[in-house]
């Protein structure tokens, strides 16, 4: 079975899994990511951060808060990563509904697949290539995301979450494109 044909909770299950091994392999939270201006300890700082106040403000959501990122990334990840698993494995948040102005109203399980799960999974390749470890990703899923986000190219780049779409060479592999659609330099190793 393919990380696509995944249900929303199993699918957050296989790509969390991978980023918590990553998490748990980081030497040095201060190194520096492809993202610019940001550490290791950000990249876990900004998926633990932005996902409850997106379902505070569009659902009954009561987001839980881990321990601060600052004193323990490692066990801040674990307690969010453990919370949204929950939430995604509870039967009843595919009838719990999710209300933004900009994606409209959709199952609170899609929402957190749709745009938190495929956080999850590019912010992988973000740690693990600034801490040194394995930053391969699931070429079909990479296909699959890149190729549905690319027909909102517009839509996506207007919203300030991506930079500047970074070329690639063509024929490139779909970790590559996505990396580059993204805004990434998918050949950035961090400085020695």
């Amino acid at each position: 079975m393919t990380i696509a044909e995944l249900n929303p909770a199993e699918r957050h299950r296989h790509i969390a899994g991978t980023f918590t091994d990553r998490v748990r392999h980081v030497k040095n939270w201060d190194a520096a990511t492809p993202v610019p201006d940001w550490t290791a300890r950000d990249v876990v700082r900004h998926l633990v951060e932005w996902l409850p106040g997106f379902l505070a403000s569009g659902s009954d959501v009561q987001p839980q808060r881990g321990p601060d990122v600052d004193d323990d990334p490692a066990a801040s990840w674990s307690a969010h990563c453990g919370w949204v698993q929950a939430l995604l494995n509870d039967p009843g948040s595919a009838q719990r509904m999710l209300e933004n102005p900009h994606i409209g109203s959709l199952p609170l399980d899609r929402a957190i697949d749709q745009f938190y799960t495929t956080d999850v999974f590019m912010h992988t390749w973000d740690l693990a290539r600034a801490t040194g470890q394995d930053d391969r990703l699931d070429a079909d899923y990479c296909a699959q995301v890149v190729d549905g986000m690319e027909p909102y190219e517009d839509v996506i780049r207007s919203s300030g979450q991506y930079g500047p779409r970074v070329p690639t060479p063509p024929g490139s592999d779909a970790q590559t494109r996505l990396l580059g659609f993204i805004g990434r330099d998918p050949f950035w190793t961090p400085a020695s």
